[in-house]
């Protein structure tokens, strides 16, 4: 697979739309077959940061385009890069076929749980049921509990837990937005609402609740005196919701932050120091 030729297509795409539903619009099932498999990415972590590829983006925006609204029932791939449904006894009426590869990958998929075609699961991965949107990248032993959806795009990390209610946004407008980032070993309890390109560091433990908007404050408390920062926790950093106070009109009311609270042990046992930190700072999930 030639990265840059499939670049070079959907920029062409992009240029001239006049073309996306002839020959030329093939890159774009290319592109999303890709996807499905986990071959290509929407955002991908280089030297330390995450770069957004807005190319990627643009591929899922014309797939959209490409494809027509259809009675969706069991999905089927032909021999080439194509997906196709079949009709009968149909489960959905959409544009896209639900994710069918768990076996392939070797990710789990409860009854109930959906994933979008274009969205990928690694290895072990277990999807309860909740849902999983096309361009999200879930990589190998996390889990997405129960009534938890990674909206399009997101990128999870490994052995990152969601737990149950949880919601993490998607992005796919404006192309180079970067989408939600949860990283590697990070925990984040039940009802947590992370959005608008948050990104939550290395083994973060989020208690239950908390709401992370581009525009949170995110208040730690761990020294003398408060920093307040916003759209990044920090790796290993144990966080829970919180109030600032905030003068209206009406009088002074509280208004949401997350409050840094403390800090997560460094070990290799990654579950031990997982239950250290909930017990030491009393943290619900």
């Amino acid at each position: 697979m030639d990265i840059e030729e499939l670049k070079a297509g959907i920029e062409a795409l992009v240029a001239d739309r006049s073309r996306l539903k002839k020959r030329e619009g093939k890159v774009v099932d290319k592109v999303i077959a890709a996807l499905d498999e986990g071959l290509i990415r929407v955002a991908e972590p280089r030297d330390g940061e995450w770069v957004t590829n807005a190319w990627v983006k643009q591929a899922i925006l014309l797939y959209f385009a490409r494809m027509e609204i259809v009675p969706i029932g069991p999905a089927i791939r032909d021999a080439g890069d194509a997906v196709r449904w079949r009709s009968e006894s149909p489960s959905y009426y959409d544009k896209l076929p639900t994710k069918r590869n768990y076996k392939k990958l070797g990710a789990r998929c409860v009854p109930g749980g959906v994933a979008r075609y274009g969205s990928f699961l690694g290895k072990n991965a277990i999807l309860m049921p909740g849902f999983v949107n096309i361009g999200a990248y879930v990589d190998q032993g996390s889990m997405v509990d129960t009534w938890a959806t990674v909206g399009s795009c997101a990128q999870i990390g490994k052995n990152v837990h969601l737990a149950g209610g949880v919601g993490i946004g998607g992005v796919l407008e404006p192309p180079q937005a970067q989408p939600v980032i949860v990283e590697d070993g990070a925990f984040v309890g039940s009802r947590c609402i992370v959005v608008e390109g948050v990104r939550i560091g290395t083994e973060a433990v989020l208690g239950a609740a908390v709401v992370l908007t581009a525009s949170t404050p995110i208040v730690d408390v761990r020294g003398t005196q408060p920093v307040v920062t916003r759209r990044t926790i920090a790796p290993r950093s144990v966080v829970i919701p919180g109030t600032l106070p905030k003068q209206f009109s009406a009088g002074e009311f509280g208004t949401p932050c997350a409050l840094v609270i403390g800090t997560r042990t460094e070990s290799t046992d990654k579950k031990t120091s997982l239950n250290a930190a909930l017990r030491e700072y009393e943290v619900a999930v």
